[in-house]
């Protein structure tokens, strides 16, 4: 079998559309040109395309809507790329049992406007939400703004359907709200960027839909003071649905951008999602004024705090327009948040660059962004020692090199760094195990075969 047996309306060769495949939105990662795009209509196609794939000697990367940030869709050379966006259906959501299964070209946005119309909830919300698919979120256990309450996608897959690299299709999971029958494949396979298989459906656990969120915005004399309203809000155990960072760099940029009126050294943006949530609104208060806040705002309006939301999705989008930019992802212990931030600061002094800081920091997750002019080789090269000394700053602080994009390619070697020898040993086991030719995305996540 080869790609020619393979139906002509999932095979694309046309050099124009093939190359507007080849990578993601990560930056400073190797990629090539792939031999084709496939995008299969349906399990079977997917099977029959990993069995052409094979016989034909051709590695293979799947992707969904392409939003990734670690290079885990880039297509190496010998490879073929498998779209999953032609598996775009919601297949079923069961109100009674809080369930909704769906194939993994699906919106993010589009499930969670699906399921709000019969009053559930899904609630992973990567900055993405509305043109990332759920296959590329499962594929990265992404997170997003809700996980510092909800958690990340993975604690909402029950199930999945998956192509094996050799065209067997696996089933893992329930649709039970319990189970425990034999290893937990199904968690294995989340996180695992199309390394191990290729994932054909979801199914997912849903919730009831919570009431509208109230929101609180603080504003600082620097991100020091916001990084202990951080910690004391931790401390106390306050139950918050988002809590957002933002510092100066990126506030003056989305300002720049959407022309909100955005001004301060750094802004915390928090929301409560629960029926009486006046008690935390006011700890919430207590604790930012207690690390020097020099302003904090309560608002209970509902578009008030949509656009507030807004303009923190926009962070990325704001920062971009600074320059050539590459994105860390990195997590540590809350009450590192402070030393993070620092260490941040004095990454850029040391090497000149502007580095636009926001994030998750309800769970410890921050998103540092080094702007930089990739046509200047020395600032290249100062936007990678920058990225490599913030990565290792986190693992110091005890945390790890990614929260929510993903190892991919850009941060293989990294994951080397932070495994032990063992867990390394095992990783490698593992992939071997359920793909012994290693033809699913090489070179991502553990690098290089050896």
């Amino acid at each position: 079998m080869s790609l020619d047996d393979l139906p002509t309306a999932i095979v694309q060769t046309d050099p124009d559309v093939v190359a507007g495949f080849a990578h993601d939105e990560a930056r400073l990662v190797q990629r090539s040109t792939p031999a084709a795009v496939l995008s299969p209509r349906d399990t079977d196609e997917v099977a029959a395309c990993l069995r052409a794939a094979r016989a034909a000697g051709l590695t293979v990367v799947t992707r969904g809507a392409g939003t990734g940030l670690a290079g885990g869709a880039n297509a190496p050379a010998g490879s073929v790329v498998l779209s999953t966006r032609r598996l775009d259906r919601i297949v079923a959501i069961d109100v009674e049992e809080r369930v909704a299964v769906v194939q993994p070209g699906v919106l993010t946005g589009d499930l969670r406007a699906a399921v709000e119309e019969v009053g559930l909830f899904y609630p992973p919300d990567p900055g993405s939400v509305a043109i990332s698919t759920i296959g590329g979120n499962v594929a990265t256990d992404a997170g997003g703004m809700c996980c510092v309450k909800y958690g990340v996608t993975g604690d909402y897959v029950l199930g999945l359907e998956v192509v094996l690299a050799d065209g067997r299709v696996l089933r893992t999971g329930r649709r039970t709200v319990k189970g425990v029958a034999g290893y937990d494949l199904t968690h294995l396979l989340v996180g695992s960027e199309g390394t191990l298989g290729v994932i054909t459906e979801v199914t997912l656990r849903l919730r009831p839909a919570p009431p509208a969120p109230a929101t609180v915005v603080a504003t600082f004399a620097s991100l020091p003071d916001a990084g202990r309203a951080v910690e004391r809000m931790s401390a106390d155990a306050l139950d918050v649905s988002l809590l957002e960072l933002l510092d100066a760099t990126t506030l003056r940029a989305i300002d720049a951008h959407t022309g909100m009126g955005l001004d301060a050294a750094a802004m915390l943006l928090v929301q409560s999602d629960q029926p009486d949530p006046t008690a935390t609104l006011a700890a919430v208060q207590r604790a930012c004024e207690g690390a020097g806040a020099v302003d904090v705002a309560v608002t209970t309006d509902v578009e008030e705090g949509r656009q507030l939301l807004e303009a923190r999705r926009q962070a990325l989008p704001a920062l971009e327009r600074l320059g050539d930019w590459l994105l860390d992802d990195v997590c540590v212990p809350r009450r590192a948040i402070v030393a993070l931030v620092q260490g941040v600061e004095q990454v850029a002094r040391a090497e000149g660059l502007t580095i636009g800081v926001f994030g998750h920091a309800g769970d410890g997750n921050m998103h540092p962004t080094v702007i930089f002019d990739q046509q200047d080789p020395e600032s290249e090269a100062a936007a990678r020692r920058a990225f490599d000394a913030i990565t290792a700053l986190a693992l110091d602080l005890g945390g790890t090199v990614t929260g929510e994009h993903g190892v991919g390619r850009l941060k293989a070697g990294w994951l080397a760094r932070e495994l032990d020898p063992v867990a390394l040993d095992v990783h490698r086991a593992v992939k071997a195990a359920l793909d012994p030719e290693g033809r699913l995305n090489p070179g991502s996540v553990l690098g290089a075969r050896r």
